[in-house]
């Protein structure tokens, strides 16, 4: 029976050999003659006529031929029924295996499923321990503005909550929502139960993610301080109250019933306090009362005040540090829009019970500076002739301003440099802009660091968005999402099709006329490309609609709307992902592309975009390094090439580079960490 289900069944079935048959002896014929009498010879011309002896034969042979045409019938009626049943059971042994394979692939799903759950039980556990303590902090905040306690006794009260943040989390869970005087009793009796170390750090920035988001800022805020607070160190983030502020992931969002007043333009003026906890993050919204209209607006950036609005807020986020008492080991600012608080630290506020406070300010990039004139530096109580000098805020090339970001590198005791949001060629431009002398003089103070990305969302073995999960040690499920990406976008599903996908925030930021001839010649290859766009701007969509045009192919796919779920199934059905260059921080997309194991490729290499900032001795990355020796200076036909005729060696890339952890929690926060380290050394 194996054999006969194995068997291979033709589409022409031979036909039974019959047994041949001589009819002649039955059609022969007689002559007959008659005579004159009437009397007949025997012999005749007319219709066949029998004798009996003849008549007997024939039926004879009538009878055999049909007994044995009958079993004929019979053989050939048995031959059919058992190639039907032939047939049946292969068609039934096929259905089982499919059965078969559907419940293992149930089966694997829900043990994924599983774990995925798991893991997200452990996640809200440790979320909860941190939104607990953060929500805590915030209280402590409250009590101090209110005037229940003095600012030694909360400084007392954050050092206990930062040196023992899972007993804080058991024992204060529901006390948190109990009224002040009820939680003062408890934190007076509450023993320390463990100690860890840890800085207790500030961020005061325009930007947090999903709270206010704009660019890169927002994510690397929230990015960050979440990779740090996880490490045992205290993160705050103090942020202006904008009107246009997504609250769906603040929990606990409340306004404090505190006068809070800050200093501004020769005069003091009131403002609202909001708070709540953003991934377990405490976070301070500012609200001001009689400039309301300072951040009541629709956008965060671009307006002509802007320079009055964002000095107002770093004014302000100082003086309620000082009201509510705190003392972190770090303020984290960023970029020109909170530069200010650099001179704004040391000449004002240092004295104010802030001797232990250091200044870190990161840029990402110097192309954006503030230039002002120096009398506007008064409005937040700085002395503009004091600072208008070459050493400090003048401005290098229009000496009659004085640069904002200038004056944020002077006066910080160590500067981060992430990677720019501004795509340009060489990197010592980028870093520049101006700025040369003054980094020169403060080189000491620069530190590298990469950019990250959020691991508990963009991980291959654990991604809900995916048909099915894969890691490193088994990329079984790499190939299943890349035809189920193809089924979804309606391309040819072949597992040979080389596959690119790519993701950006504008086509503009690549080389248009390049990416054309490139994408052109290898979708006449047969490669397949996908092409989502990531912006709310019409103008972004409008680029993306012509170059549709000038490159439409069978084997190309646009999405003009940006798709959470539909980008997780790119980054894991592509084979290639397609990047304007490998610091492209918005999306963070070459370190998400290695991740998924699928190879970050830039449309314009070999730009050396790794170098040294000048001359200086500045210890590169571990993600640019790893870069370098592996996709940096591969063009998109060379990595097509490989993928077809040297498949061994692209799989041995691919799966190293999903082992590397080019995370928030990696790199990112280990050299954070570092720095903040020096300058408390300080």
């Amino acid at each position: 029976m194996e054999m006969l289900l194995n068997a291979s069944i033709p589409n022409v079935l031979p036909l039974p050999q019959f047994i041949s048959i001589n009819h002649n002896h039955a059609r022969r014929r007689s002559l007959r003659c008659f005579g004159k009498n009437g009397e007949s010879n025997g012999l005749s011309s007319g219709p066949f006529q029998m004798d009996h002896d003849d008549m007997e034969v024939h039926q004879n042979h009538s009878q055999s031929f049909n007994s044995k045409e009958e079993k004929q019938i019979d053989i050939w009626r048995l031959f059919k029924e058992a190639q039907q049943n032939i047939l049946y059971l292969n068609k039934q042994r096929l259905m089982a295996m499919e059965e078969l394979d559907r419940v293992k692939n149930e089966r694997n799903s829900l043990l994924n499923k599983i774990e995925q759950l798991e893991a997200k039980k452990q996640g809200n556990t440790r979320r909860d321990k941190l939104a607990t303590s953060s929500e805590l902090l915030l209280r402590i905040d409250s009590m101090v503005l209110t005037g229940i306690i003095g600012g030694r006794e909360a400084s007392d009260f954050r050092k206990l909550v930062m040196d023992s943040r899972g007993g804080v989390a058991d024992d204060f869970y529901d006390a948190i929502y109990k009224k002040d005087a009820e939680l003062l009793a408890e934190l007076h009796h509450f023993s320390v139960k463990g100690k860890k170390k840890g800085f207790h750090i500030v961020h005061i920035c325009t930007e947090m993610e999903p709270v206010a988001s704009v660019g890169f800022l927002a994510s690397y805020v929230t990015g960050i301080s979440r990779a740090l607070q996880r490490k045992g160190n205290l993160v705050e983030v103090i942020l202006p109250k904008y009107a246009t502020l997504n609250l769906d992931e603040v929990q606990g969002f409340r306004e404090v019933e505190a006068q809070f007043y800050s200093y501004f333009n020769g005069q003091l003026h009131e403002n609202r306090i909001w708070t709540g906890v953003v991934h377990g993050i405490g976070v301070t919204f500012i609200q001001p009362v009689y400039y309301s209209s300072f951040f009541s607006r629709e956008r965060v950036y671009g307006y002509s005040n802007d320079f009055e609005r964002f000095t107002y807020f770093s004014r302000a986020s100082l003086d309620y540090i000082v009201k509510s008492g705190k003392q972190p080991d770090v303020l984290h600012i960023h970029n020109w829009q909170t530069s200010i608080i650099g001179p704004l630290f040391w000449d004002v506020f240092v004295n104010q019970g802030l001797e232990g406070t250091r200044i870190l300010l990161t840029c990402q990039g110097f192309d954006s500076q503030c230039l002002e004139q120096p009398e506007k530096l008064a409005l937040c109580g700085l002395d503009p002739a004091r600072l208008h000098r070459p050493d400090r805020l003048q401005d290098k090339d229009k000496a009659h301003l004085v640069n904002i970001l200038k004056g944020g590198v002077v006066y910080s005791n160590k500067v981060i440099i992430m990677p720019s949001i501004e795509l340009n060629d060489r990197i010592i431009s980028r870093l520049a802009h101006g700025l040369e002398p003054t980094l020169n003089i403060h080189k000491d103070k620069l530190l590298i660091a990469p950019c990250g990305f959020d691991k508990s969302t963009w991980d291959p073995s654990l991604d809900k968005f995916l048909p099915q999960n894969y890691s490193a040690d088994n990329v079984k499920g790499k190939s299943v999402c890349k035809a189920s990406l193809q089924r979804h976008l309606d391309l040819p599903q072949q597992a040979s099709k080389v596959l690119v996908g790519c993701i950006c925030s504008d086509i503009s930021d690549f080389d248009l006329e390049n990416l054309k001839m490139l994408v052109w010649m290898a979708s006449k290859r047969g490669v397949q490309f996908i092409f989502m766009g990531f912006s709310q701007s019409a103008g972004i969509s409008t680029a993306l609609e012509f170059f549709q045009e000038d490159v439409k192919d069978e084997n190309m796919r646009f999405i003009d709307n940006y798709d959470e779920a539909l980008s997780h199934l790119i980054f894991a059905g592509s084979d290639i992902m397609l990047c304007p260059s490998f610091d492209t921080p918005l999306l963070q997309v070459p370190l998400k592309a290695l991740k998924y194991g699928t190879a970050p490729i830039a449309v314009r290499f070999a730009d050396n975009r790794f170098r040294h900032f000048g001359d200086h001795d500045m210890e590169i990355t571990e993600f640019s390094q790893f870069i370098n020796k592996t996709f940096a200076k591969m063009s998109l036909s060379q990595a097509i090439e490989e993928i077809k005729n040297n498949p061994s060696e692209w799989n041995r890339r691919i799966t190293d580079a999903m082992t590397k952890d080019f995370s928030w929690d990696a790199e990112c926060s280990d050299r954070h960490h570092d720095a903040y380290a020096s300058i408390k050394g300080l």
